[in-house]
């Protein structure tokens, strides 16, 4: 499995998430199951993402440009986690910042696998693709471990 591969099945999950999320209604279990689901997926994936895809990406001229952008935009779905976690889930604007998450989960996704990721194929030797991989997958399922342990 390849770095890009191992992004992928992540991307999966938080589409499949964020989709389901906006469907919701109301301050119920299912919301803030969902929403819970969403945050630890997102965070796993972001931490694992940003030390072992973009940092390397980064060390590079030619990968500055699309690191700074994909980092920008990880702040930004952060700054949205941030808002939904301060409103209460039945007031009616949670949905709509819900909806904002979304969308912009699902834009970063769409230029990553349409766009950097391309340009970071490029950039990466195919071993380097493999050994990030392997330290992306490490580190996202000790973070998605870390993460559901402190939900139960």
């Amino acid at each position: 499995m390849n770095i890009f591969e191992a992004l992928r099945a992540s991307h999966e999950i938080q589409r499949e998430l964020s989709e389901k999320l906006i469907q919701t209604s109301g301050n119920t279990v299912e919301r803030r199951e969902l929403f819970e689901l969403l945050k630890n997926e997102l965070f796993a994936h972001t931490v694992g993402e940003d030390r072992y895809f973009y940092i390397p990406l980064m060390m590079t001229d030619s990968g500055l440009n699309i690191t700074r952008h994909a980092l920008s935009e990880h702040h930004e779905i952060d700054e949205l986690l941030e808002q939904l976690t301060e409103t209460d889930m039945s007031n009616h604007g949670w949905l709509a910042i819900a909806k904002k998450l979304s969308e912009k989960v699902h834009h970063h996704l769409q230029e990553e696998e349409h766009g950097f990721f391309q340009q970071a194929g490029k950039i990466l030797e195919d071993e380097q693709k493999q050994s990030l991989a392997q330290q992306y997958l490490a580190e996202y399922n000790k973070y998605k471990k870390l993460n559901k342990d402190s939900l139960t």
